[in-house]
């Protein structure tokens, strides 16, 4: 049997998550979880074979925590399943730690077959997440966005999007004087001057989209 759990912070996608699983009759369902640290008390107690997991929660991202999960459960497969582009998050995603990434418009059975391939061992991962993987390899430098922590890189997409302070304060439940201090950084690293280069460079490098 392969126990599964499930982290993403919308109800309606889990119990629609565990429909499509209960249609498998190898897979059960031991669990879920709508935040980061809802999510690292899960683990600890029930310890599943996989765990699937959304990148935008509630406080810590999802992207924050794999490491973290990776800790509590070394042998659990983690696919993350989001809605974000693939240009956007997988690299990021498959470097801390995950075994695979799945954007949620894919199809059920896709699903089914990316968690039995993380559960043989194997990782999943889609012909464009591996193009990205591709040039990652061959330009180690990257972009100028690869130097962001992964906080950074959150709340850059967040500007770019055209949140202000406080709504970004909120969503990421930090203060908006901290939302301050990261965008400063950000500007440094990117070598940029105003919250509209900002979004120019995030449109010009592909890293925005509806579900962003």
């Amino acid at each position: 049997m392969i126990r599964v759990a499930l982290v993403d912070d919308h109800t309606i996608v889990r119990e629609g998550l565990k429909k499509i699983l209960a249609l498998e009759p190898d897979f059960t369902v031991v669990g879920e979880s709508g935040s980061a640290e809802g999510a690292l008390e899960l683990i600890e107690k029930v310890l599943p074979d996989i765990l699937l997991l959304d990148i935008s929660l509630p406080g810590r991202s999802g992207l924050d925590i794999i490491h973290d999960l990776k800790q509590l459960a070394p042998g659990m497969g983690i696919l993350v399943l989001t809605m974000h582009p693939e240009q956007v998050l997988a690299v990021r995603s498959l470097k801390a730690g995950a075994s695979g990434y799945l954007n949620k418009d894919a199809a059920s059975e896709e699903l089914v077959r990316a968690v039995r391939r993380i559960h043989a061992g194997g990782r999943y991962i889609t012909a464009s997440v591996a193009d990205h993987l591709l040039f990652a390899f061959q330009n180690p430098s990257g972009n100028a966005h690869e130097q962001l922590s992964d906080r950074e890189f959150q709340v850059m997409l967040l500007i770019a999007r055209g949140r202000k302070n406080r709504m970004i304060a909120d969503e990421l439940t930090i203060s908006p004087r901290t939302v301050g201090t990261y965008r400063a950084r950000i500007l440094e690293k990117l070598n940029l001057e105003t919250t509209a280069d900002i979004i120019r460079y995030a449109f010009d490098n592909g890293l925005l989209s509806d579900s962003v």
